[in-house]
């Protein structure tokens, strides 16, 4: 399997998303913010094939839409959080938007499908350094911001009486989000982001109560999930976004009851 260029290169690709998404997504499920996550994921959608349109690379054009959009959410605070209806109208906008720059520029339909459902094996050498780069500046990031945002998510009361702005903790947290999101989608696509941005982050929560250990275990387990799904694809032929999503919900599941047990 490792002897073929592709293989390696989506090994590569994948451990780095999958890296990223599991320690994010340890606090986006942390925060409850879970369905903005998946919101800024079909934003992004809209952004790749905006992209297209204007002559630019679609993974450019998803950075750069996921980012607008999540500094956007993380401005608006509270005020969004709080706004199921007002996520959920902009959710479906965002994907109706991309629907229609896709009609404007049939020959993106293959591209189109790769960015809603993910083909790890096309990613090449290029989008490779991309994804490191965003990978690398976003697990600096959040080693900056990962004590400050905490406490701000546990008791934003009284970080913000200790100086500590849950609203700007917010917006830098969100804007990483969009980055591991846009990661996410090269793997997974946007409809299955959560598969690497949650189910590995909940099922962590749920096996430990510490922080440390809890990202750590997120990110092993996404990284898991990852390079096993890339190989069952490898084995059966059947896409790798499958493998990944099923692994993921059958390792939540079996975490599920056994902790209820």
């Amino acid at each position: 399997m490792l002897d073929y260029d592709f293989m390696r290169t989506a090994f590569a690709a994948s451990g780095v998303v999958a890296l990223v998404a599991g320690a994010v997504g340890y606090f986006l499920v942390l925060r409850g913010q879970t369905f903005a996550g998946h919101a800024l994921a079909h934003v992004g959608f809209t952004g790749a094939t905006g992209a297209v349109l204007l002559g630019a690379a679609p993974l450019w054009g998803l950075v750069v839409a996921t980012l607008a959009a999540g500094i956007g959410m993380g401005a608006a605070g509270e005020r969004l959080a709080q706004r199921d209806v007002a996520i959920g109208l902009v959710l479906a906008l965002a994907l109706g938007l991309g629907l229609l720059f896709l009609h404007f520029y049939t020959a993106f339909a293959t591209q189109a499908t790769a960015l809603l459902f993910g083909n790890v094996l096309a990613v090449d050498s290029e989008t490779l350094r991309t994804l490191l780069a965003l990978g690398a500046v976003s697990l600096a990031a959040l080693a900056v911001i990962a004590r400050p945002l905490l406490f701000a998510s546990l008791q934003p009361e009284l970080a913000e009486a200790r100086g500590v702005s849950p609203r700007l903790y917010g917006v830098a947290f969100l804007a990483l989000v969009a980055l591991a999101t846009a990661g996410c989608a090269q793997i997974v696509g946007v409809l299955l982001v959560f598969a690497l941005m949650v189910g590995p982050a909940a099922t962590a929560q749920r096996l430990t109560g510490g922080v440390g250990s809890g990202v750590a275990l997120s990110a092993a387990l996404a990284l898991a999930e990852a390079w096993l799904g890339l190989a069952l694809a490898y084995y059966t032929d059947w896409p790798t976004s499958f493998w990944i999503t099923a692994l993921s919900a059958a390792v939540y599941l079996f975490a599920h009851i056994r902790v209820g047990a």
